[in-house]
């Protein structure tokens, strides 16, 4: 059986694949922020030098880079409702159980990407944040956070492309993202070559896109973020110089 043209350009122009591809970025997105949002956390935490915010911040990176995502999604969608009846009712959607599942796991990840960036910022800096009155919410908000943004992007990045292909476990709790719409393609047509291919395609074009923007947002930041450290070095010296 040769490969068709026709049927491969059909896939590729077809509602079905672009809902697909809409659903998988929607779905890494969400994931991503709940992920980044949790993962602060916990690498605030894990930072701490106060035993009960380690303990828990060090037992959630350990349960959830020990635990399969594609588990996650059969426990958040299957075994969950079972539970909590609450979580049983229609609202609770195959995309919804996708995106906190995803958004669970990735937190491990993100939290360690976090916690890297914030030590590698110099403490110099938090300290200079401090001479010049801040307080401690302050010192992180403006001055250590803008430096572990910048540090944190480029792997946050590689995280959210990874997070658009793991998309595609939400296949076994009914979600119809990408790869399923093609799935489900093969299964009808039995045209394996020509429904991956489209697939394929799409993917390629996402990750292109994404990393492209990526790019942007780094060198935007990098710009923004040097301004910043040079004002806070350049207020501390002053301050340094006023007290001496």
């Amino acid at each position: 059986m040769l490969f068709d043209l026709e049927i491969f350009l059909q896939q590729l122009v077809s509602p079905e694949y672009m809902w697909g591809a809409f659903i998988s970025v929607a779905v890494a997105v969400l994931a991503l922020v709940l992920a980044t949002a949790i993962g602060f956390f916990v690498a605030l935490g894990r930072t701490s030098r106060k035993p009960l915010l380690q303990a828990p911040a060090n037992a959630y990176v350990w349960f959830f880079r020990a635990i399969p995502a594609l588990l996650v999604l059969l426990i958040m969608w299957n075994a969950l409702p079972q539970l909590i009846p609450f979580f049983s009712q229609d609202w609770f959607t195959p995309f919804i159980a996708a995106f906190i599942g995803l958004g669970l796991v990735e937190a491990a990840f993100m939290a360690e990407i976090i916690r890297s960036a914030l030590l590698s910022v110099d403490d110099g800096q938090a300290l200079a944040g401090r001479a010049l009155g801040m307080s401690p919410t302050k010192v992180m908000l403006k001055v250590t956070l803008p430096q572990a943004i910048r540090i944190a992007l480029p792997p946050t990045g590689n995280e959210f492309i990874g997070l658009v292909k793991y998309s595609s476990l939400a296949s076994v709790i009914s979600l119809r993202e990408l790869l399923t719409t093609a799935q489900v393609g093969v299964n009808i047509t039995f045209r394996y070559a020509e429904y991956y291919a489209a697939a394929i395609i799409y993917y390629l074009i996402i990750v292109s896109i994404l990393t492209v923007l990526q790019g942007m947002v780094e060198k935007k930041f990098t710009w923004t973020s040097k301004v910043k450290v040079k004002k806070t070095r350049a207020l501390a010296s002053a301050t340094k110089a006023g007290l001496s």
